[in-house]
């Protein structure tokens, strides 16, 4: 049997951190249980902060994570290296009354989120997953196992199906998970019970739908990774792996992990990169260092900022949507990704700066830029530029089946992206 390549450790080891993270919420939890495994201690919003110099630190708000490494001779003005992503996926989100039926069926009321590829949902068990706010006031993380399907129309009933498949968001996307009678029923009932508590608690709740597969290694060469969430739990779990790596040896820069939420719906909320969070934090920490407003903003003026995020790598099957020139692919390094008109923050300065971490890390890069007749997509990094004034680099690693149900990456691009976030948070 041939060795075990790193790579592909990191590959089985993500597989672990999306399977642990159907929802945001699992997602930031994890991301702070396998930072204080590492030695990093979680902090309450609420409480006075500890002295931050030579500290390794976590906070979660909702469905984002942040932490950071302070080194011991930091100072008021010492620049921080964040490296954002999200925890967000498009999918589906359970409505207000979520448990309907028809015809025998039961089935899950659920509002769109985000823009998913509807089809790749269909016919493939799926999760249910979130967070259940209780009578008590507590907040529990509650997930299924395999629970519901959406399955398709066979193709005796739609002779004309495989000539274009539309999908009505309302009346094609509500998911069946059992059969009976749905006023006897509660779907709610199924996700407390996932989390050993009576669903008669629940006072509030956050759900949304996952893929139940596991990621996969397959292809020649076992090249290829294939998973729900990849957009962007690819990115927060190389922040993570990077950031533990990095904490010990942090000098001169303070690195810092910025996992935010609703991404997919314009990043504006308290845990989205629109809102304060980072702020928040970034001011906390300056000020335990003895910082003043004038000395935050000069630790901003010297900071930096990776946004990363994943792009497209060009199809096989359609060139022509992509640039006839610019064609990343999947397997020859991670992305900077370029937009002329700021959906993308990447200038000439966070280019060079890019290309210094790339050769740091010893790894290949690619470049992204669409092509002038697709609309180009874009992230939290124009975001965070503009609300902090950091300069910022957006990047990440180039896939296919963008906002699929399950999407398709390159074993080595993932690896390799943990690297040259180690060299960025490194300075």
């Amino acid at each position: 049997m041939p060795a075990v390549s790193p790579a592909h450790t990191h590959a089985a080891d993500l597989a672990d951190f999306v399977a642990a993270s159907p929802s945001s919420y699992h997602a930031a939890e994890e991301v702070a249980r396998r930072l204080e495994e590492a030695g990093f201690i979680r902090l309450d919003e609420t409480a006075e902060w500890p002295a931050q110099a030579g500290g390794r630190f976590v906070v979660v708000r909702d469905g984002a994570a942040i932490a950071w490494a302070v080194p011991a001779d930091a100072a008021a003005t010492t620049p921080v290296h964040v490296l954002g992503a999200h925890t967000d996926s498009p999918g589906f989100k359970l409505k207000p009354k979520p448990t309907t039926g028809s015809r025998g069926w039961l089935q899950a009321a659920v509002e769109v989120y985000g823009g998913p590829l509807l089809n790749s949902w269909l016919d493939r068990e799926l999760r249910l997953a979130g967070r259940l706010a209780l009578a008590d006031g507590r907040i529990v993380l509650a997930a299924t196992g395999p629970l519901l399907r959406l399955p398709q129309l066979a193709i005796h009933l739609d002779r004309g199906v495989n000539d274009g498949l539309a999908l009505d968001k309302q009346t094609g996307t509500q998911p069946v998970w059992g059969l009976g009678d749905a006023e006897s029923a509660d779907i709610l009932a199924e996700l407390a019970a996932s989390a050993g508590v009576d669903a008669a608690d629940i006072r509030g709740f956050d759900a949304v739908v996952a893929d139940a597969a596991r990621g996969a290694v397959f292809g020649k060469d076992d090249a290829f990774f294939a998973s729900g969430r990849l957009d962007d739990l690819a990115s927060v779990h190389a922040g993570v792996i990077a950031l533990i790596e990095a904490a010990s040896t942090a000098d001169g820069t303070i690195p810092v992990l910025a996992a935010f939420d609703h991404e997919e719906l314009g990043s504006q909320s308290r845990s989205g990169a629109a809102g304060p969070f980072l702020e928040d934090v970034l001011v906390r920490v300056h000020a335990s260092l003895g910082a003043d407003a004038s000395d935050q903003r000069r630790a901003f003026a010297a900071s930096w900022h990776l946004s990363s995020d994943v792009g497209h790598s060009v199809h096989p099957n359609y060139p022509h949507r992509h640039d006839p020139v610019v064609q990343p692919v999947l397997g020859s390094g991670p992305i900077l990704k370029i937009n002329a008109n700021q959906r993308y923050a990447t200038d000439a300065v966070g280019s060079a700066a890019w290309a210094g971490w790339c050769e740091t890390a010893g790894i290949r890069s690619q470049e992204f830029v669409s092509n002038n007749a697709v609309p180009c997509g874009s992230t939290i990094g124009p975001i965070t530029a503009t609300r902090l004034g950091i300069r910022t680099v957006d990047v990440g690693i180039p896939i296919l089946s963008m906002h699929s149900a399950r999407e398709l990456a390159g074993v080595s691009d993932l690896y390799d992206l943990s690297r040259v976030a180690r060299a960025f948070f490194a300075g």
